[in-house]
């Protein structure tokens, strides 16, 4: 296998196996687990896979450093940037989430968040004096018209329970734009492995304690098939992924990576209808459509740059 062949599979693995998270918590939720006990053992399992990966990385950064006489990055100012921006991206963003999916489908749930760009792009206009283009706006306009048309036909099946679970996602997109707007600086100081490694580590006994805070903490003794699902959050849909998309940015480059990651909702659609037994309408099927191409339509415009590609490695 050639190495731009091995890059193309590697994206397009971590990209399928990125769109599970949502079927995984569903799958979840049937066998009694709430999505709060599942984002606490998502953290349980994956974090200290990040973290030894970074405090390896951080060896290697100082050892570097310390042959070439210059001074390592990770100064007091930027660990507490980093502890802060992860609590962001890694608990505000993954709560308001994974509770997001006790109200909607797994499929709504999925385009929504694949739109956090354009919050991006809206916070760099209000933030940053960005110009808007009228490229920009037929996109959002296309991508937000198809989520309109799923949501109006979920509504008129589910009512405001579509509602309030669009609303919890719409507000992980905005925090997870947040997070990557604050998050870049940092990845271009430190590196993504070792953000990603202060940032697991702020938001993982953040989300213990809220576990804590509002449940027993026999909550986590869970067994049978629930554990494999509790496992497969921390793993499957978590950290092999990362490391996917990682490998996948440094064979074949970030924007070749960021491209192949659209076909996540696609994913998603298919293992929702196939595994959860969720409807997929003709409304369904237009609604994605339009966000599909209005998100390709974005795409035209501008291409992420790798700090931001890398950002991304570990979704909300």
């Amino acid at each position: 296998m050639s190495t731009q062949a091995l890059g193309i599979f590697l994206a397009l693995l971590g990209a399928a196996l990125f769109a599970t998270k949502g079927i995984v918590i569903k799958l979840a939720m049937a066998d009694g687990i709430d999505p709060l006990t599942s984002l606490a053992w998502r953290m349980i399992v994956s974090v200290p896979i990040f973290v030894t990966v970074g405090v390896i990385g951080y060896r290697r950064q100082r050892q570097t450093h310390a042959t070439s006489g210059a001074a390592h990055p990770l100064d007091k100012r930027t660990l507490f940037q980093a502890l802060g921006v992860g609590l962001l991206g890694y608990y505000v963003a993954s709560f308001l989430d994974f509770s997001a999916l006790t109200y909607i489908s797994a499929q709504l749930d999925r385009l929504i968040l694949l739109t956090y760009p354009f919050f991006v792009v809206l916070f760099g206009v209000m933030f940053f004096a960005r110009k808007v283009t009228p490229l920009m706006l037929a996109s959002l306009a296309v991508s937000y018209g198809g989520i309109l048309v799923i949501f109006a036909r979920d509504f008129s099946v589910e009512g405001d329970n579509v509602v309030l679970g669009s609303a919890l996602v719409f507000g992980s997109s905005v925090a997870y734009a947040g997070y990557q707007i604050l998050a870049k600086p940092l990845i271009d100081r430190l590196g993504a492995q070792l953000f990603t490694s202060i940032a697991m580590s702020a938001a993982g006994p953040a989300i213990v304690i809220h576990f804590l805070l509002t449940h027993p903490i026999g909550a986590l003794a869970i067994n049978g098939e629930g554990l494999w699902l509790m496992l497969a959050i921390g793993l499957v849909s978590t950290v092999i992924p990362a490391y996917c998309i990682s490998a996948g940015i440094g064979l074949i480059g970030p924007e070749r990576t960021a491209i192949i990651g659209n076909i996540s909702p696609v994913v998603t659609i298919v293992l929702a209808v196939g595994v959860l037994s969720e409807a997929f309408t003709p409304w369904h099927a237009v609604g994605t459509a339009m966000v599909l191409a209005g998100v390709w339509l974005f795409g035209r415009k501008r291409k992420p740059s790798k700090a931001e590609v890398e950002a991304a490695e570990v979704e909300a």
